[in-house]
């Protein structure tokens, strides 16, 4: 079975997640714990960061190189067209959403993990107690001296923010143009990416994602109730309902749901 390396709140491990959902491929996910689970991950694929998707003997990082490679080796529906024109505007759409959406939603939510409840929360349901305890206990003003160590001044959170809203504001014209996909008449690469790396501006309320269930249909002010999106978020929920499977959690022998993900141990 594909096992897929993953942080359940990341972006970009969304997209990979929408992607095998799409394409009806079987996977286990694997939540990568922060600081040791990395280093793991590291001895395995080279790189910290996830995701990171493992096919027998195959291990392939970044979220677009895994979703070229699983439309390469299992081509049932395809999610990058023939015709080069819708091809070459998927692509285009791809990148961008990757470069925007994602890195610029980074930013973002930075302001808001200035709440104590939210940092906490995002954090993978495998985190140890008192790593979890000590992210909450971070003061808002360390959060903010951190932002700044990692160039997130308040000039920069403005600009994104500003970028955020001409990137949504674009979207809903395309969508507005095209219907129901933002390059043809079937969902494509970028769609999936584009719905996937939303999912921090507004968390989906379906039974999608393995977080508490405060966190569902919640986001960033400004954009997750902005009235103005509404056609955007309406669209991606139905590319949720109608591709995305539900979360279900893992089983244990006496037939109950345990409290925290299975440890899988990194080959």
């Amino acid at each position: 079975m594909l096992e897929l390396y993953q942080f359940e709140l990341s972006p970009f491990s969304e997209k990979v997640r929408l992607v095998l959902d799409y394409k009806r491929l079987a996977y286990r996910k694997i939540e990568v714990v922060p600081g040791l689970g990395q280093l793991e991950l590291f001895r395995m694929s080279g790189q910290r960061q996830a995701p990171v998707l493992k096919d027998g003997n195959k291990v392939i990082a970044d979220s677009t190189a895994i979703a070229l490679y699983l439309d390469k080796t299992y081509p049932d529906r395809p999610i990058i067209p023939t015709d080069l024109q819708q091809k070459a505007n998927c692509l285009l759409l791809e990148q961008w959403a990757d470069n925007s959406l994602g890195n610029q939603g980074r930013t973002i939510l930075l302001e808001s993990l200035k709440s104590s409840s939210l940092r906490t929360s995002i954090l993978p349901t495998s985190t140890p107690d008192i790593l979890k305890n000590l992210v909450g206990s971070i003061p808002r003003e360390a959060i903010d001296i951190l932002g700044l160590g990692l160039g997130f001044t308040p000039d920069s959170i403005k600009a994104a923010k500003a970028e955020m809203h001409r990137s949504l504001e674009s979207i809903c014209m395309l969508l507005t143009q095209n219907g129901g996909y933002l390059t043809g008449d079937t969902p494509t690469l970028a769609d999936l990416t584009v719905a996937g790396l939303s999912l921090l501006l507004k968390i989906p309320e379906g039974p999608y994602l393995d977080v508490p269930f405060n966190l569902k249909g919640k986001g960033v002010p400004g954009f997750a109730d902005n009235p103005e999106y509404d056609l955007f978020f309406t669209w991606r929920d139905k590319l949720y309902a109608d591709f995305r499977k539900p979360h279900l959690p893992n089983i244990n022998n006496s037939g109950a749901a345990p409290t925290t993900p299975t440890t899988i141990a990194i080959d």
